[in-house]
């Protein structure tokens, strides 16, 4: 922590236009990762009624925040462990799964994500993984300025809140962006778990490799949704 307030305390911005230049950066990077939050919250709260759904947005977005402001200060010695990404993209691979079963199955394997705190919970999981890599790229884009790193952190409050309603209303009206937000998840899985330290320091993966890997998961993640359901589907009376 002494570290990091040591790298706050310098920062690198000396003239209006790296300042300017930081602050479009730090906005594209909030825009582009606030996909990852918004597509998970927003297959969480899908199934619930409209005013439970738009607090679970509110809680969600709010739960990514503040977990982001937390692991500011332990970021960088989190990545640096073996495992955790490893472990995180494990966890992210099934909270797809499950979000994508509860959003596409029949009325038993969606009940159980009608429930406020249920769905909130699975956000939080999956935020607590998430959130590390964008801490990152946002403390990165900051040059060791606190109060650029505040603005970014700011930032995404209202892009994840705004992202994830748009989204869960185009799930419902477009069913088939359930399958893509979970397959996107499923590519997040896959990046997290192939840029673990120790998968990198084993097995020095390829470029190459690391996308294929990505693209199987994020397939991998819709089909073992589906073969999850099939074993529970019953026919409907006569």
């Amino acid at each position: 922590m002494t570290t990091f307030f040591a790298t706050v305390a310098t920062t690198t911005l000396q003239t209006p236009w790296d300042w300017f230049f930081a602050i479009v950066q730090i906005i594209a990077i909030d825009i582009v990762l606030a996909g990852d939050n918004a597509v998970v919250i927003a297959l969480a709260v899908r199934r619930l009624e409209k005013k439970a759904r738009m607090w679970g947005i509110i809680i969600g977005a709010g739960m990514a925040v503040i977990l982001r402001v937390g692991l500011t200060f332990m970021a960088s010695q989190l990545l640096a462990i073996n495992y955790i990404k490893l472990a995180g993209g494990l966890l992210i691979l099934w909270i797809a799964v499950k979000l994508l079963r509860e959003n596409t199955g029949g009325e038993a394997d969606k009940a159980e994500a009608r429930h406020l705190w249920h769905a909130v919970w699975l956000i939080t999981v999956a935020d607590i993984t998430m959130s590390l890599d964008n801490v990152l790229a946002v403390a990165g884009a900051s040059k060791g300025s606190f109060g650029l790193l505040l603005f970014g952190l700011g930032l995404s409050i209202p892009l994840v809140v705004f992202t994830s309603n748009l989204l869960a209303r185009l799930m419902d009206r477009y069913p088939v962006i359930i399958y893509a937000g979970s397959a996107i998840l499923g590519k997040v899985g896959g990046e997290m778990i192939m840029t673990d330290r120790l998968i990198m320091d084993v097995f020095h993966p390829e470029p190459w490799l690391i996308h294929a890997v990505e693209g199987l998961l994020a397939m991998g993640v819709i089909l073992l949704a589906l073969a999850w359901r099939r074993p529970g589907r019953k026919n409907p009376p006569a």
